[in-house]
């Protein structure tokens, strides 16, 4: 993984990853059973391990990997929590910056949320509505899974009395769960954006939102939105799940492409960070003496293209409106296959690449 080594599992499954480029893990992704698994950094009252153990990304990619459902995923996340614990710089940088990790994990027929302090953790199934994670504790009182000891350990601790209602994200970190859904913060307004279209959330609508910048859920500044991804999950099973990813930064400026797995994709090279193998400097001991640059062919012309969109901003209007109406087009030829289960798999093992030599000539 990013800094340990687990034993393999005897089967793994076929993922498509959306992760920082120095890292083994993922921010978020999905495999080819239609699970799909994002991860949120969350702090709260357990302190965090500087020990370089495994990170929420790399737990991300183990799960994808590993399991065939939503369920499964979480459970091998918990079993390789208890056994290797989470820990480790999660920045390329000198500076440490370390955090527990929280998950949104769905599949086809259902969705988790998993929650974790230290290796204790909780989860929640989610019976429907909509549902949002960010950097807090979010679940409360409705636990449907967790750890053996959590309850003990937060009474050893004095965090909770034993008599009271056990409310989870009150009890392991400092948040008032009472007012969760109306306090400013990113957390309250997901949760604002997806009720405002509850029963009519389309895949247009979640890209709507994952671009909002008012909110705060398309970050700018030191901390910037650098990936994002919507999957549609069909329950018909003859349907295929249809996965975007902008491999972009900023959803705002980015064109979210689809992929559908299917045998013999096309590889995705210009989307692919280089590798550096054993003198990548995140491999070497001491860590992060040097950075080398890991941009992606696509990456590097978007960037040029951010600079042209900040300076000439007629210029900047067009190539906007001509990424705006690729990525339209793409979703029109996506509801289509969903409606009408027509999938050309031999086209379909084209469609991201061909997407991002679209868009690079966009650029």
């Amino acid at each position: 993984c990013t800094y340990i080594e687990v034993e393999q599992a005897g089967e793994t499954h076929a993922v498509v990853l959306s992760r920082p480029a120095w890292l083994w893990g993922a921010e978020m992704g999905a495999n080819e059973h239609g699970v799909c698994i994002g991860n949120e950094a969350v702090w709260g009252r357990e302190e965090v391990a500087d020990d370089e153990a495994l990170l929420g990304m790399d737990l991300v990619r183990l799960g994808l990997e590993r399991a065939n459902t939503a369920e499964k995923a979480l459970t091998v996340i918990v079993d390789l929590l208890e056994k290797y614990g989470q820990g480790g710089n999660c920045m390329e940088s000198h500076m440490a910056f370390t955090y527990h990790n929280s998950f949104l994990i769905a599949d086809r027929k259902e969705a988790w949320v998993l929650e974790t302090s230290g290796k204790y953790w909780a989860a929640e199934k989610v019976e429907g509505g909509v549902r949002n994670i960010s950097n807090q504790l979010s679940i409360t009182t409705k636990i449907d899974r967790e750890h053996p000891e959590l309850r003990e350990y937060a009474k050893s601790k004095g965090w909770w009395d034993g008599e009271k209602e056990f409310d989870f994200a009150a009890t392991y970190s400092y948040v008032n769960t009472a007012r969760m859904t109306t306090s400013r913060g990113r957390y309250c307004e997901g949760y604002k954006l997806l009720n405002k279209h509850k029963g009519s959330i389309s895949s247009e609508i979640m890209m709507e939102i994952l671009r909002d910048k008012e909110s705060g859920i398309n970050m700018e500044g030191g901390f910037m939105t650098t990936g994002s991804m919507v999957s549609v999950l069909p329950q018909e099973p003859g349907l295929p799940c249809v996965h975007y990813f902008t491999g972009t930064p900023d959803p705002e400026r980015s064109v979210f492409k689809p992929f559908i797995f299917v045998p013999n994709i096309t590889p995705l090279l210009k989307t692919s960070s280089p590798t550096f193998g054993p003198d990548d400097p995140v491999r070497k001991q001491p860590r992060f003496q040097t950075k080398p640059d890991r941009r992606h062919e696509l990456y590097k012309k978007h960037e040029s293209a951010a600079v042209v969109m900040d300076t000439t901003k007629e210029k900047g209007k067009k190539i906007l409106e001509e990424l705006r109406k690729l990525e339209k087009q793409k979703i029109s030829e996506m509801e289509s296959i969903l409606q009408n289960s027509c999938l050309d798999t031999s086209q379909a093992a084209n469609l991201f690449a061909q997407c991002v030599e679209e868009e690079l000539k966009l650029y």
